[in-house]
C-alpha cells in the first residue's frame, strides 16, 4: 500500500493535467505514492491522452461533471494511502515539495492537513490561506486578492510577506492539500453541495472541528497557473460560485444567507437552483 495518494480532479485540461504528471514524474515524491485522476466527463483530450501516454496513473471516469467536491472524494474512497494530496490539474510541482509537505505533516501530529506556498507563473505568491471566511474576511479577502493582482506595491508585499512563515490559519487552498486520510475521513471527506469553490475552505472548518489544526508552510512551493477549468467555462464556472457562495452560509452564517440571497436577486446575479 502507498504512503501517499495523490488525487488529481480533471476538467477539460488536458494540456494543464500532462505538464502536472510530467513534473510529478521528473520530480516524484520519494514517499510510495500511487496518482489517480478523476475525469468529470471531459469533452477534450483529457482521456484518451491519459489511456496513451499515462498508463501508470489510475484513470477513474465520471459519466458526468460531479463538480470538484464529490470527484475528489471518489479519489479518495478509491485509495488507501495514509496521506491524501488534493492536487489541482493546473499546477507544476517541484522537487521536494511533496516531500516536504509529508515530513511537516508528520513531524506535527497535531495537524490534519497542510498547505504549501502557491505561486504563479512569474513566481507571484498567491493568496492561498487565511482566516474563516464570513461577511467581513470574504471582503476583506476580496479585496486583498484583487490590489494584489493589480500589482499594488503595499499590497503585493503584505501578501508575500505574510507567506514567507510557517503558521496555522483557518484554511489552506485546495489546489494543493495535504491531508491525513483519517482525518479526512472522521470530517465526512468533502462536502460534496460545492461544485466549486469553498469546498477548502469548509473542509478544513470539519476538520479544525476535530480539535485539529491546519498548517501552511514556505518551505514547500507549488506552481499555480489558475483557473484552466473556469476559463473554458466562465458562466458556468459564476454560477457554481454562487451556488457554492449560497451553501456556505447557509451552512457556516445562516443569519446572513438571507441577506445574500436578497443582494445577488437585487444584482441579478442570483443562480437558479440547476441548470437547465
Amino acid at each position: 500500500m502507498a504512503d501517499l495518494s495523490i488525487i488529481i480532479v480533471s476538467f477539460n485540461t488536458a494540456a494543464e493535467l500532462s505538464r502536472c504528471l510530467e513534473s510529478l514524474c521528473d520530480h516524484p515524491p520519494s514517499v510510495s505514492h500511487d496518482i489517480v485522476v478523476v475525469d468529470n466527463a471531459s469533452s477534450d483530450a483529457t482521456v484518451g491522452m491519459l489511456r496513451a501516454s499515462w498508463p501508470q496513473v489510475r484513470l477513474i471516469s465520471s459519466p458526468q461533471n460531479v463538480g470538484f467536491a464529490a470527484a475528489n472524494n471518489i479519489g479518495i474512497r478509491a485509495t488507501a494511502g495514509e496521506f491524501v494530496l488534493l492536487l489541482n490539474s493546473d499546477t507544476l510541482v517541484p522537487a521536494g515539495a511533496i516531500d516536504t509537505l509529508v515530513a511537516r505533516l508528520r513531524a506535527r501530529p497535531g495537524l490534519a492537513a497542510i498547505g504549501p506556498r502557491l505561486v504563479d507563473a512569474e513566481g507571484r505568491t498567491e493568496v492561498s490561506f487565511g482566516p474563516m471566511l464570513g461577511p467581513f474576511n470574504e471582503l476583506r479577502q476580496k479585496l486583498l486578492v484583487t490590489l494584489h493582482a493589480r500589482r499594488v506595491g503595499a499590497v503585493s508585499r503584505l501578501v508575500d510577506r505574510r507567506a514567507r512563515r510557517r503558521q496555522e490559519p483557518d484554511w489552506v487552498s485546495g489546489a494543493c492539500l495535504l491531508v491525513r486520510r483519517a482525518d479526512a475521513v472522521a470530517a465526512g471527506l468533502l462536502d460534496e453541495r460545492y461544485f466549486l469553490y469553498a469546498e477548502d475552505v469548509d473542509f478544513c472548518a470539519a476538520l479544525r472541528a476535530l480539535g485539529k489544526a491546519i498548517g501552511f508552510t514556505p518551505d514547500a512551493e507549488v506552481i499555480h497557473l489558475r483557473g484552466a477549468s473556469r476559463r473554458r467555462l466562465p458562466e458556468g464556472a459564476e454560477r457554481a460560485y454562487r451556488r457554492s457562495q449560497l451553501a456556505f452560509y447557509e451552512k457556516h452564517h445562516p443569519s446572513f444567507a438571507g441577506m445574500l440571497r436578497l443582494y445577488l436577486r437585487v444584482r441579478g446575479t442570483l443562480p437558479p437552483e440547476r441548470d437547465a
